[in-house]
């Protein structure tokens, strides 16, 4: 009896073992991902073409997806947020980074996945990196050796910038 890889804490054999064999359908997009990241851990390559979304599915190679899943070294899954993609929705997004080592080099993979759910059934329709968020400063930013903003008359580095 064995964890799932997803990171969900349940037992594989009731968390994605039985969406990947076809038992139960995901109920959210969110379940789908994980059941995805599973069936890359445990080289669930047929799964991977079936949970794909029918429209997207003639570019898919399932050699190199065999490859890959076959050469890396999975670590863990982590989902920073969902959009959508509830029991009742029909369209989802998951950002996720799936962590994992091929060859020597361990690799973080950040990507924001955009899902389906049609007839019942979700799917994963496509993946892209997420934008990075730009910071706006509300007030200027105070360099080192300009006056400390508390007044003092000292410079900031050697008042509240320390």
């Amino acid at each position: 009896m064995e964890k799932c890889p997803c990171g969900s804490d349940l037992l594989y054999s009731e968390c994605c073992g039985p969406i990947i064999k076809g038992e139960r359908p995901a109920v959210t997009a969110e379940q789908l991902m994980r059941s995805r990241y599973s069936a890359y851990v445990e080289k669930e390559i047929p799964y991977l073409l079936t949970s794909l979304h029918p429209g997207h599915r003639k570019d898919y190679d399932e050699k190199n997806t065999r490859g890959w899943a076959e050469s890396a070294q999975w670590h863990k899954l982590d989902i920073i947020r969902t959009e959508a993609g509830g029991q009742d929705d029909t369209e989802g997004k998951v950002e996720f980074i799936a962590s994992f080592t091929q060859g020597a080099k361990k690799v973080d993979h950040h990507e924001l996945a955009t899902f389906k759910k049609e007839e019942g059934l979700w799917y994963f329709v496509s993946g892209e990196s997420p934008s990075v968020k730009t910071v706006v400063r509300a007030s200027p930013k105070v360099g080192r050796n300009d006056p400390c903003s508390c007044g003092s008359g000292k410079k900031f580095k050697k008042c509240c910038g320390q």
